[in-house]
């Protein structure tokens, strides 16, 4: 009996803490990262502010837990992607196209957790979302230059120049808005064959690296 309540818990706990993680997702996919704030966290969760404080002493703590949240689901997404194609050029295309229809499904999100400008504080804390997308691509632009279907390239420059082509061309300031689902397939496609083209992919879509994209649905964080 008392393992059994041990287990009921242990998963209100985690349920706790995912609906404060989805809150905050949602209103900085709504309103940006400085609308995370613990009040309003605490409203959309529907739960006491002092419970939050219960899990994170700060609202720079929930916005680092978000941004683990999304990070691990986004690269996992892109890796499920990658590891299913035939070939080490192909896994690359496939991490690249995933990662841009994502984003692209999920803008506003995207750009808080990235590129929105922030207070100080929370820089550091958003980095490794930025930083993990860089090595997922490094991981797959080394592997096809093992393969030698890529020319020799400095990945440490060549994979960040990616994430901030990606990132400013889909959901930075200056994108262009893709306001239906066949606006925001060309963009995805557009993106992924001017990616390859930088690293040095003449041909992607006479070799079938760029296929058409189906757009994610839009997922719950937490």
């Amino acid at each position: 009996m008392a393992y059994r309540r041990t287990e009921n818990v242990i998963r209100r706990l985690a349920a706790r803490h995912d609906a404060i993680i989805a809150a905050a997702a949602a209103l900085a996919g709504e309103a940006g990262i400085n609308a995370v704030q613990i009040g309003p966290v605490a409203e959309r969760a529907g739960i006491a502010a002092g419970t939050v404080y219960r899990y994170f002493p700060s609202k720079t703590d929930v916005i680092a837990a978000l941004v683990v949240s999304v990070s691990e689901r986004e690269i996992g997404a892109m890796q499920r992607a990658a590891d299913a194609a035939p070939g080490p050029l192909s896994a690359l295309a496939a991490a690249i196209t995933t990662l841009a229809a994502r984003a692209l499904s999920q803008r506003k999100l995207i750009f808080a957790l990235v590129a929105e400008p922030v207070e100080a504080g929370l820089e550091e804390a958003r980095l490794t979302f930025r930083t993990a997308i860089a090595a997922e691509i490094g991981k797959r632009l080394s592997a096809a230059m093992k393969g030698r279907q890529l020319p020799e390239q400095d990945v440490a420059v060549a994979a960040p120049a990616l994430v901030g082509a990606l990132i400013e061309g889909l959901v930075g300031p200056l994108a262009a808005t893709a306001s239906d689902d066949a606006r925001m397939r060309d963009a995805v496609q557009t993106l992924t064959l001017f990616a390859l083209r930088a690293v040095g992919v003449v041909d992607a879509h006479a070799r079938g690296l760029v296929v058409q994209t189906r757009m994610p649905a839009r997922e719950r964080v937490g």
